[in-house]
């Protein structure tokens, strides 16, 4: 019997293995028609759930400020013309840097891929259709059907072409970035932030640990921060929010059932006006002592005990400790960690003192981070030193990547579930799976695999994150910048990488057991057909894609099923009041792979091109509708995670071009001119890593600093405007001085030491420098300080928008960059950086009114038990119904007693 040929081979691998038409259209077709319905559904709810589709809209109309654009028009479709209408630049002007370079990123990946059909279309469509080889449908327009090597010298061309526009792209990408961040660190509003100018030194020695010494070592200190070992406090004030929030509960579990048995016994009155205070009632008159609320203080075999007479006495006597421990711990007379917090008079002087070389010895009093925000500082991190943290980052990279090369075993598990039905003919033991009914098995071949992967695809960036943190990552968008990192790595190698042989290695598996000798030769021929997959990949990972981050599938189960469970003001409190904030780690890697896998298949398979320009573009914009009207973004990385997601791409170009380089390698022993494209491919690689190390070189210290003569520039321009606002009144800052965080707690008052040799953990003159913020003519100022913006033709946006200057750049920036922040209330300043457990104020006991008055009486009982030590108790803003359940008018939200203004740090 005679061995195929090498066209049979391919004729055959071709009608085994190639995706056909038929089956790509009988795979979109159920997934278009469930995004329909998403879409459908989310278009009818939008109006009706306004705090979950248009939660922005909602939040911002609480504090007298839109930020996001709404339509007055009613109608289901009435918004899409705003939305149409809205311009990327107002997610940087009302949202956040980092949420307008990720929808730039988006939009920047769909301009790359159009782009890239327009160049590799015209050229590589005919030359693959003709190319002889004998390949069939989708792969008829791939390398793979390209017979001739002579014909390479298209594809060793258009790739010259296709990769230096990419290479251009991420230059120019990159360019801007450096110049917008410029314009927008450089604000007015951004450089009046505490934070802005706030650097955070780890590995201080302990003799340097002293407000004077700090004084005296930098130069336009402001204030100064030591951190103290926190432990004790922190579970002391853990226990006191444990407490008081199930105190609250046994409360409100008391009220409503009190209020049903009231109803049962047809008791209660009725209360027409919330407003009105009913007559107090105690809840003996309804329930019994056995009806109490009670817990165990262990669970299981703690000791049982009536819920709010533990909490009561547990609040009574822990509260002093807790507020001892605060005034000890300001006073400056607990241990010190070796972590400081300085904020200085100007952004020059806190980015000289973030690059100098501080200290003499290696790894001490190290600048960790500049423009630090207090709420994402992970605190306990702060007590590692720097070989502790260098070691445990050495073992949690290790295990990133054994977890990355040995998940492709769960991963091939999920496969052979995927297509056990087939397994039976060769495993003689799995043959009863023959005897299943079709529907069961259609279950678990189709359905479970799919749930299966997808768990554990969402499982690898919350292992990522929690390893991060556990490396000793000091802040939260340092966790998001190493969990891009990772999770990158894990996409490129098991969603692009191992999918890639291993759908090439199935095309042949039968030929390469045959004849073994012919591996290397069969995998390059049939690489390219694995493109198949990424075609619907590309689309119907959009299409899912879109229709899911739309309909909110998570939200809606919050606002119809969870929300039911939330028995307390505070509970619905909070889940009304919280945003959805994106996470840049998670997020970034899957579209950064994405692009990838376009750049790596544009040349052997140029169709990819098409659909990822679909898919991503269907992708943008489901998240620019979001960045709209639905997230917010609480973790700020300067648009570090943007930059790195840029340089992240240059793995596609790569791999591309040595994936190429090996094709053509494999014919030039049957045909001589084979040499000519390898000789180009060759030159190519060496081009990209020259430009690359050109690029990083002159680059890459403006993608993370701000240069000085920026600095001196705005430094100067705030200093004018200072020396012009000597006028304004000190009414903030007296005002501020008389209002303690909290009555109940003490310690407030000494927040700030006497001066810079105090002894305190805080010292400087917190919150004076926003009086050279004023007036009305230093605003003016700042507005003319840079030149009027230009209008600039679609070419110029779209190929040179790094030309723009800073200025120019500031300028465009809506006009409120242009004024500083609202001056900090001084006790808001001095407690900046202070840990959540000094700072922290005595807890508010927050229950709903009932028409019976038992809340108004446990309100009386806990006033007169807790408020000597600072607890708030009170019964206004949510009222109890006749069937026991807690409403609250979610338009009064700032009448909430959790209410709480933000501080712009």
């Amino acid at each position: 019997m005679s061995s195929p040929t090498p066209s049979d081979s391919r004729q055959g691998s071709a009608q085994n293995s190639s995706s056909s038409i038929s089956a790509f259209v009988s795979t979109l077709v159920p997934c278009a028609a469930l995004a329909a319905v998403y879409i459908g559904f989310f278009l009818i709810l939008r109006r009706k759930q306004q705090r979950l589709y248009q939660t922005r809209t909602v939040h911002e109309k609480l504090s007298n400020y839109e930020r996001t654009p709404s339509s007055s028009k009613p109608g289901i479709f009435s918004w899409i013309s705003d939305f149409r209408a809205t311009n990327d630049d107002y997610i940087l002007n009302h949202q956040s840097l980092d949420g307008y370079l990720f929808i730039r990123f988006l939009k920047m990946l769909v301009f790359m891929s159009f782009v890239g059909c327009l160049i590799t279309w015209p050229v590589l469509f005919p030359v693959n259709a003709t190319g002889g080889a004998g390949q069939a449908n989708l792969d008829v327009l791939s390398f793979s059907n390209v017979a001739q090597p002579a014909r390479f010298f298209a594809h060793a061309f258009i790739a010259w072409a296709f990769f230096g526009f990419v290479l251009y792209l991420i230059w120019r990408e990159v360019s801007y970035l450096i110049k917008l961040r410029q314009a927008y660190l450089l604000s007015a509003w951004n450089s009046s932030r505490i934070s802005s100018r706030t650097v955070l030194f780890t590995n201080v020695p302990s003799e340097y640990l002293t407000h004077q010494r700090l004084h005296r070592m930098f130069h336009g200190v402001s204030q100064v921060w030591l951190v103290s070992d926190f432990t004790d406090l922190e579970e002391k004030v853990d226990d006191v929010n444990k407490t008081a929030l199930k105190l609250e509960g046994g409360e409100m579990k008391l009220i409503q059932k009190a209020v049903k048995a009231a109803a049962k016994s047809k008791k209660g009155g009725s209360v027409e006006d919330q407003g009105r205070q009913p007559k107090l009632t105690s809840w003996n008159e309804f329930l019994q002592s056995k009806d109490r609320p009670t817990h165990r203080l262990k669970p299981l075999i703690g000791k049982k005990v009536d819920t709010i007479d533990y909490g009561k006495g547990h609040l009574r006597q822990i509260l002093p400790e807790v507020q001892a421990s605060q005034r000890s711990h300001i006073a400056g007379k607990e241990k010190l960690l070796n972590a400081v917090f300085i904020e200085f008079d100007t952004l020059a002087a806190a980015q000289t003192a973030s690059a100098i070389a501080i200290h003499d010895k290696p790894a001490t009093f190290i600048a960790r981070q500049t423009g630090i925000l207090p709420g994402e500082i992970i605190w306990k991190n702060l007590k590692m030193n720097s070989w502790d943290r260098s070691l445990r980052r050495g073992i949690a990279t290790a295990f990133i990547f054994a977890m990355i090369l040995f998940w492709s075993f769960p991963v091939a598990v999920v496969g052979i579930i995927s297509n056990v039905n087939y397994l039976t003919e060769n495993v003689p033991f799995l043959r009863w799976i023959n005897d299943i009914p079709q529907v069961i098995l259609g279950v678990v071949t189709g359905l479970l695999p799919s749930v299966l992967l997808a768990v554990l695809m969402s499982l690898v960036p919350i292992i990522c994150r929690l390893v991060a943190k556990l490396a000793g990552a000091i802040s939260l968008s340092e966790v998001e910048l190493q969990i891009q990192s990772w999770y990158f790595a894990f996409q490129v190698i098991q969603v692009f990488l191992i999918t890639t042989f291993t759908s090439g290695a199935t095309a042949v598996a039968s030929q390469i057991v045959s004849d073994p000798t012919q591996a290397v030769s069969l995998l390059a021929e049939n690489l390219p057909k694995a493109s198949n997959f990424y075609i619907s990949y590309f689309v119907l990972f959009g299409v899912a894609q879109t229709a899911s981050y739309l309909i909110n599938i998570g939200g809606l189960i919050g606002v119809f099923v969870l929300s039911k469970f939330a028995g307390t003001p505070r509970k619905k409190y909070e889940k009304w009041m919280a945003l959805t904030a994106p996470s840049w780690g998670s997020e970034y890697p899957k579209w950064t792979n994405m692009g990838v896998i376009a750049i790596s298949y544009a040349i052997i398979a140029p169709l990819v091109l098409g659909f990822s320009t679909v898919g991503l573009g269907l992708i943008y914009l489901a998240f620019k509708y979001n960045m709209l009207y639905v997230y917010t973004t609480d973790i700020d990385t300067k648009g570090a995670c943007y930059a790195r997601a840029m340089q992240q791409l240059m793995v596609g170009i790569y791999l591309a071009e040595l994936c190429l380089l090996g094709l053509f390698a494999i014919n030039i022993g049957s045909s001589a001119i084979a040499a000519g494209p390898v000789v180009l491919q060759a030159i190519l690689i060496i081009a990209t890593i020259v430009f690359h190390i050109a690029m990083k070189r002159k680059l890459a210290p403006l993608v993370s600093t701000l240069p000085l003569t920026l600095l001196e520039e705005s430094d100067a321009r705030r200093k004018h405007r200072g020396d012009a606002a000597k006028t304004v009144s000190s009414e903030g800052t007296a005002r501020a001085d008389s209002n303690d965080m909290h009555p109940g707690y003490e310690a407030q008052p000494d927040l700030v030491t006497s001066g810079p040799d105090g002894t305190g953990l805080v010292s400087g003159a917190a919150a004076n420098f926003a009086d050279d913020y004023r007036t009305k003519a230093e605003t003016l100022d700042i507005a003319n300080a840079a030149p009027r913006p230009q209008k600039r033709s679609l070419f110029q946006r779209l190929f040179r928008p790094q030309a723009q200057s800073a200025a120019a750049l500031s300028a465009s920036l809506d006009p409120r960059f242009r004024e500083p922040v609202q001056p900090y209330d001084v006790q808001d300043a001095r407690k900046a950086y202070l840990h959540p457990a000094i700072a922290a104020e005595p807890p508010v006991i927050w229950l709903a009114r009932d028409e019976l008055g038992v809340s108004g009486k446990e309100v009386a009982d806990l006033k007169e038990k807790l408020a000597e030590h600072g607890v708030e108790a009170t019964d206004e803003g949510a009222i109890v119904n006749h069937k026991g359940k807690v409403e609250w008018v979610e338009q009064d939200a700032r009448e909430a007693p959790l209410w709480e203004g933000p501080v712009m740090y």
